[in-house]
């Protein structure tokens, strides 16, 4: 009797980080393209994308998000979000105005294409984690069909111990897995901006906090999220 052999088990692909802000405006995109640097910057090949950017116009723009991320992790493509829309509003109002459907299915299989076992993809999103991507979806929807890990982004400010919070309350009740907090420092700090940290600390449950100044050389940002592109390697 002649033994089979058996076929070799298929590479594990690596997990997906979903990258969401507890608002619009707190620095997301910095955030991505100064962890797909550090990414970079570690030996792991990183694709960063945004599924859908709105207040798209014509014809595209190098400072678009999608660009933006593409250029930070050295990436072939996509080199734009994969569905960009001209309205400056939220994806799903942006696409009525557009008098377009997103078929958000498919826009998960695009993603989900992306994703191999030796490519640490990002995605991010657009607003805050309840934000429609669709009148049916939102990223909190997209990040249980990614099966993604949830890197929260808050901005340095007042009013986000209860935005961030509330977020990390919703993922949690979700069984979405997070794999930290950056609370990223904006361009004009008030009283709060002292103790914001320190606070979310206490009150995040185990949940790590990392605190990032707001940098405009490229090298300097990557460095100062090296901690969390270690949250993104384990």
């Amino acid at each position: 009797m002649v033994a089979r052999e058996e076929a070799a088990p298929e590479p594990a692909i690596l997990p997906i980080t979903l990258v969401v802000g507890t608002d619009t405006g707190v620095g997301k995109t910095w955030i991505s393209c100064a962890l797909a640097r550090a990414l970079r910057e570690a030996g792991q090949e990183v694709i960063a994308v945004k599924p859908i950017e709105t207040g798209i116009t014509e014809p595209p723009r190098p400072d678009e998000d999608g660009a933006l991320l593409a250029e930070a992790s050295g990436q072939a493509g996509p080199r734009r979000a994969l569905i960009r829309l001209p309205g400056a509003v939220g994806p799903a109002i942006a696409a009525d105005q557009a008098g377009i459907e997103v078929d958000y299915d498919d826009l998960v299989a695009r993603l989900r294409s992306l994703a191999t076992p030796e490519t640490s993809l990002i995605v991010e999103g657009t607003g805050g984690l309840l934000s429609p991507l669709t009148w049916q979806d939102n990223h909190l929807d997209l990040a249980h069909s990614l099966d993604a890990r949830v890197l929260l982004v808050a901005a340095d400010r007042l009013g986000t111990i209860s935005h961030t919070l509330m977020a990390l309350r919703v993922l949690r009740a979700e069984k979405v897995a997070v794999l930290g907090i950056v609370l990223n420092q904006v361009d004009e700090a008030d009283e709060s901006s002292r103790t914001n940290g320190a606070a979310l600390l206490r009150l995040a449950e185990h949940t790590p906090v990392v605190m990032v100044p707001r940098l405009d050389d490229p090298a300097q940002a990557a460095e100062a999220v090296k901690e969390v592109a270690g949250w993104v390697l384990t």
